[in-house]
């Protein structure tokens, strides 16, 4: 194909997969995930839309898990995930919201999967409607708009922009920051229609890279999976092929010299944060500047850091792989004997360094 075929083919793309964003009052669907392994993210996430974005965002301490971890491996049935997201929805209602935001890639999938199969197979949603009443006694109304956390933050990325205190640029050099964008399968993968610029040309991370003055890494595996998988990481047997589809993605990337991995899946970005330490330990590999490793962060830790939040309060000490280069490319002001004090200002300890980097 010639270069404008592509670009008519790309245009054709982006036209076909876009999708309506409120743009203002949500109701937040927290995620199991990410409040476990980055729990600063969603309270920044909160922070950026009612404090920078003066927009907002209602956290329902009432909610539940949306049960995706126990239906994707096979524990329950897909009629209880449908009731477990029904109540979901009674709660959205009974806070006066119909505008749902999901912050797990993996909730987003489950939401938008229930909502195709009532759509599809009305019998399901009044099936669903009866267990919730026999259940819990509640009844309920489908969201009138429903979108993942990262979409908010794509669609206002301009006025974002904006207040940026830092950007995706080396501060000695000028040069932008190479950046690999990591979309959560259950993003656009299953429903290509629902995620911004469908599964193929993903843009909601992208989107970022470019307003915020970073370079977007193109490479091979760019669409592989990041090796989560919940029956290959939660099965202890089948935790090669997790970290195998890991190592796959870093080796695809490593000759693209990336500063940075930015992902909208908790999980996603926990594996490629987590697995880079463990490739270490197996195999003497090691990726990044000096070896230290690839950063890998979430959407709202990197806008938090950019918008001028103190690194350390976003919650970056938690990610295996230091932070401390990136900060120092970008510029970022940060006082490193903070790094591993709680809030009552003990030493909350640090991750081990691979085997590998001690010698």
């Amino acid at each position: 194909m010639t270069t404008e075929s592509v670009k008519l083919v790309k245009n054709r793309e982006w036209q076909n997969y876009q999708k309506e964003i409120a743009n203002d009052h949500y109701y937040l669907a927290r995620s199991c995930i990410r409040q476990n392994v980055f729990p600063a993210a969603e309270d920044f996430f909160m922070k950026i839309l009612r404090e920078v974005l003066g927009k907002d965002i209602f956290d329902d301490p009432r909610q539940t898990t949306c049960s995706g971890i126990a239906y994707h491996s096979g524990i329950i049935p897909f009629e209880t995930t449908m009731t477990v997201v029904a109540r979901q929805f009674s709660l959205m209602n009974d806070a006066g919201y119909e505008n749902f935001v999901c912050s797990c890639v993996t909730s987003f999938g489950i939401y938008t999967e229930v909502l195709e199969t009532w759509h599809h197979f009305p019998e399901t949603l009044e099936k669903t409607r009866e267990q919730l009443l026999k259940s819990t006694g509640r009844t309920f109304t489908i969201p009138k708009n429903i979108v993942h956390a990262s979409d908010l933050i794509f669609k206002f990325r301009e006025e974002l922009s904006k207040k940026l205190k830092y950007r995706l640029v080396n501060k000695e050099t000028g040069e932008p920051l190479k950046v690999v964008d990591h979309i959560g399968c259950h993003y656009a993968k299953i429903f290509p229609e629902k995620g911004i610029g469908g599964a193929e040309y993903p843009y909601v991370l992208a989107g970022l890279t470019d307003e915020f003055g970073g370079e977007q890494v193109d490479y091979p595996e760019r669409r592989h999976c990041c090796g989560f998988g919940f029956r290959q990481y939660l099965l202890r047997e089948n935790r090669g092929y997790s970290v195998t589809n890991s190592k796959i993605k870093f080796d695809s990337m490593k000759p693209y010299k990336p500063d940075l991995i930015i992902g909208n899946c908790p999980g996603c970005t926990f594996f490629l944060d987590r697995w880079q330490y463990v490739i270490a330990e197996m195999e003497g590999i090691t990726y990044g500047e000096k070896g230290y490793g690839i950063p890998s962060l979430t959407y709202e830790e990197i806008t938090a850091l950019l918008l001028g939040y103190n690194p350390w309060d976003i919650g970056l000490q938690v990610h295996q792989v230091a932070v401390e280069p990136l900060l120092d490319k970008i510029g970022v002001e940060y006082i490193k004997s903070e790094k591993y004090l709680g809030a009552n200002g003990e030493n909350i300890g640090k991750p081990a360094l691979p085997g590998v980097l001690m010698q």
